[in-house]
């Protein structure tokens, strides 16, 4: 027996004739926009979802199509209210129809926007970050460094290609008390689904080179306020907040607060207000300065006057003392002078009289030693006759000598030589004839 069957044109159709019966009005809806896109027709394609609040896991998901004449109508009403173009990533409220069509399926046909509630999330995701940066204690960190004296040194994070930043530049170069500053810009795209990330990569860059800046100037000039989310994202406001320098922020718009800026360390409204700020910050210590160089001229003037009075004063007093100083010294000298003649004097007398002792002495020494000496001379001379060869030859002695030379031994001589022999009044010549031992 063959089993009933429905084609599956039969089964969509049946589904679709059962939506439509069940939800024939239209429905408001909170969710998600995600995947949105817009054809060359002008119809808006995108898909709704819905995520766990906490674990962010997609909890349902429908296909949405918005027509183009509304979609135009929609998308102009929403942008304008606020401020942020219809794209991917809002939360939304919108007003649907539920279709589900055989061939396409189930979708969601839009057909009006609440833009308040999509400001009260985006407001609501600000104070979420705000807050979860004061819970970490980070959030006044960066307006709690002290902005240097001499804030001249600037880091520039911009586009290169900004108006705003040519602005910034020509604000500085040309500020009306002629002071000198020095930028350095790294570039960063400041609009779209890069721009927290680049922004962030260029402040990685200044922290490397931290020590040559005073300051950093985030600058973003004109455009859409539907392109400031990226300066309410919490990765960028931890880097600002929790940044070693101080951070200007001036991103061009004067009603629009972002996170950004009130974790700065001074916002601005725009680059040239920015560029305002630092020329007077630098022009008030600038100031300063002359006022403390008027001060220290005046001071040491009249310095110099109360030493110069002062001066004169001493000038006098010691003339005045010098004069009886030296009238002083010179009695005192006077009377040394005569205390040391007398002294003098007297030491020259006691000197010639020890002299003419000393002479008297020594010449009593000398005569005796020369007594003395004399007498040992007369003692060596009776001596020296006592033991002089001729005393001796004549106590019977005799010298034997042979060639000029005395032998004092037999053992030097030989037969037949000749020899002398010295008497003490006369000398003989002799032959040896014979040697005996």
């Amino acid at each position: 027996m063959q089993k009933s069957s429905l084609s599956l044109s039969e089964l969509n159709r049946s589904v679709r004739d059962t939506i439509r019966k069940n939800f024939p009005d239209t429905y408001w809806v909170r969710a998600e926009t995600s995947d949105v896109r817009r054809n060359q027709n002008g119809h808006c394609y995108l898909e709704f979802i819905e995520k766990d609040p906490v674990t962010q896991v997609i909890l349902a998901r429908a296909r949405g199509m918005i027509w183009a004449n509304t979609f135009q109508m929609l998308s102009t009403y929403f942008e304008g209210e606020t401020g942020q173009p219809f794209t991917s990533g809002l939360k939304v409220l919108v007003r649907v129809s539920v279709d589900f069509h055989e061939i396409y399926g189930f979708s969601l046909n839009v057909v009006d926007i609440d833009p308040t509630f999509t400001l009260g999330e985006m407001a609501k995701n600000r104070l979420l970050v705000l807050k979860r940066l004061e819970e970490e204690g980070v959030l006044t960190l960066n307006k709690e460094l002290t902005l240097p004296e001499l804030c001249n040194r600037i880091a520039v994070i911009s586009s290169p290609t900004a108006a705003g930043y040519e602005d910034f530049c020509d604000q500085l170069a040309k500020n009306p008390y002629g002071l000198v500053f020095y930028t350095k810009l790294f570039p960063a795209v400041m609009q779209g689904e890069k721009s927290e990330v680049s922004i962030i990569a260029a402040l990685e860059k200044i922290y490397a080179y931290r020590h040559l800046f005073d300051a950093v100037a985030i600058i973003r000039g004109g455009g859409a306020t539907s392109e400031l989310n990226c300066f309410d994202s919490y990765l960028l406001a931890t880097h600002c907040a929790q940044f070693p320098l101080p951070i200007v922020s001036g991103i061009g718009h004067e009603r629009d607060v972002t996170v950004l800026d009130i974790v700065s360390h001074t916002r601005a409204k725009t680059p040239t207000a920015v560029a305002e700020f630092f020329v007077g910050h630098v022009a008030k210590s600038f100031a300063e300065l002359i006022d403390l160089e008027k001060r220290l001229v005046a001071v040491s003037r009249d310095f110099l006057q109360r030493e110069k009075f002062r001066l004169s004063v001493l000038s006098k007093e010691v003339y005045h003392f010098s004069t009886a100083f030296m009238r002083d010294q010179s009695a005192l000298i006077g009377q040394t002078a005569f205390r040391l003649k007398h002294f003098v004097n007297r030491m020259i007398q006691l000197l010639q009289q020890q002299e003419q002792q000393r002479n008297l002495r020594f010449r009593h020494a000398l005569e005796q030693r020369l007594q003395n000496e004399k007498q040992t001379l007369l003692v060596s001379e009776q001596y020296i006759r006592m033991v002089s060869p001729e005393n001796i030859l004549k106590r019977g002695y005799t010298i034997t000598m042979k060639a000029g030379k005395i032998i004092t031994s037999a053992e030097k001589l030989q037969i037949d030589e000749l020899i002398e022999t010295l008497f003490w009044n006369g000398k003989i010549v002799s032959q040896v004839k014979k040697l005996k031992e």
